[in-house]
């Protein structure tokens, strides 16, 4: 399946200006810019562009919500943190395609009236920093950004920000905390970025991956888009398969394509050769899903209904013979070293809930242990000032549900 963003093949090295142009790199911008930023809100929202970074909340009306806010100068961010536990969308997108990230920054920026945009990159990847500050280079030389772009009135600055190391950093709050030289910790909402945001001015905070969509939108048309996907989910989505599998990578697949031709198809299947006891679709933080339902479509309404989430496409499958105590329990850790520990509910919560899993682990507690979970997580809900205190609940609340036997069996024996 040929998708949206990618070429037939994802190019060995940077993609170049020259290549880039040659399939139509920055001819977007060339129209757009003659034309006004409304007009490229109109096409994206009618598109129904929605972010890829887990809410899917609608681009078009971000943007819209970022222009009609009262305060100026208005800024664009475009948030590249990525310290998803195995996801690898942005890595590849920036390394391979900067030059589509980076029209697609111009042309967000231009739709929402900011003159200044940061590319907040996650400081480990060296290699994505390099190229896509050669690329702006090349981009500049060629007038696509800087003053008076391509002969019009429009300017734009464009600056760099490595992101420091660690979850939390990844919230589109915190990423603002960084850019502003302060702890990347999240902020209390609302109010919302895109009314008060980096240095309290209003910002559309967009990933990589919904970025790189912008351009061939507007180069192609909102209907062209819509072809890819379902109604309700257009375009595609880029999915993220770790070394579980015989072919990891990212694979880009149009929304609705099912679960099962992303494991087996594009990823080959599991590389232990065991049958399949459990998949989470938006690892670490979203509900199991039992073998059965690997022909569930990979869209939001059908993955919703199935019990789980998309979040931001990183799929984790689970062999049989694998304890899924042990899982729960990796995940559990997971989310009380990632805390920022600035919200005391968050930080009770998550260590709590920790202390709980080892206890099972080691067989102490009985069912009353079991009981105490969900009791737990509903007294923290909405609570905190990011989504992070209630990540653990989803993997926590399916495994009891689906995979009983496993915690009995520790709870009897304090083993697998």
């Amino acid at each position: 399946m040929e998708g949206v963003l990618f070429p037939r093949a994802v190019p060995e090295g940077r993609e170049g200006l020259t290549e880039y142009r040659a399939r139509g790199g920055y001819r977007a911008l060339a129209t757009a810019i003659k034309s006004s930023p409304e007009e490229v809100v109109r096409v994206v929202s009618e598109a129904d562009l929605r972010g890829r970074g887990g809410a899917g909340f609608p681009t078009g009306k971000k943007w819209q919500f970022t222009r009609e806010a009262p305060e100026s100068p208005r800024y664009l961010v475009m948030n590249g943190g990525e310290d998803e536990p195995g996801s690898k969308k942005d890595r590849v997108l920036l390394e391979n395609l900067p030059h589509l990230v980076i029209e697609g920054t111009i042309l967000s920026a231009y739709a929402i009236g900011a003159n200044k945009a940061y590319l907040y990159i996650n400081a480990r990847y060296d290699v994505a920093i390099k190229t896509i500050t050669e690329a702006l280079a090349e981009a500049k030389a060629a007038n696509y950004w800087g003053e008076k772009i391509l002969g019009h009135d429009y300017q734009l600055d464009i600056e760099i920000v490595a992101a420091p190391h660690n979850y939390v950093a990844g919230e589109d709050t915190a990423v603002l905390e960084v850019i502003e030289g302060k702890k990347p910790l999240p902020r209390q909402k609302p109010p919302f970025p895109v009314t008060v945001g980096l240095f309290g001015k209003p910002t559309s905070v967009n990933t990589v991956e919904t970025l790189a969509n912008v351009a061939p939108i507007l180069l192609n048309g909102a209907q062209w888009y819509r072809r890819f996907g379902t109604a309700e989910s257009p375009g595609t989505m880029i999915f993220s398969l770790d070394d579980d599998v015989n072919r990891p990578g990212v694979y880009e697949l149009p929304f609705g394509t099912p679960l099962r031709f992303l494991i087996e198809n594009c990823g080959g299947g599991l590389k232990s050769g065991k049958k399949i006891k459990a998949i989470v679709p938006a690892a670490p933080s979203s509900a199991f899903l039992p073998a059965d339902k690997i022909d569930t479509p990979l869209d939001h309404s059908s993955m919703r209904d199935a019990g789980s989430g998309l979040g931001c496409g990183v799929v984790k499958i689970i062999s049989e013979g694998t304890c899924i105590v042990e899982e729960v329990l990796r995940i559990a850790d997971f989310f009380t070293a990632e805390s920022c520990g600035q919200c005391p509910a968050c930080r009770m919560e998550t260590n709590t809930l920790s202390m709980m899993m080892k206890k099972v682990q080691a067989g102490q507690g009985g069912q009353p242990i079991l009981e105490q979970f969900g009791k737990i997580l509903a007294f923290n809900k909405g609570k905190g000032f990011c989504n992070l205190i209630a990540m653990p609940g989803p993997p926590i609340e399916s495994a009891l549900k689906l995979f009983p036997a496993d915690f009995e069996a520790h709870l009897a024996t304090g083993k697998c």
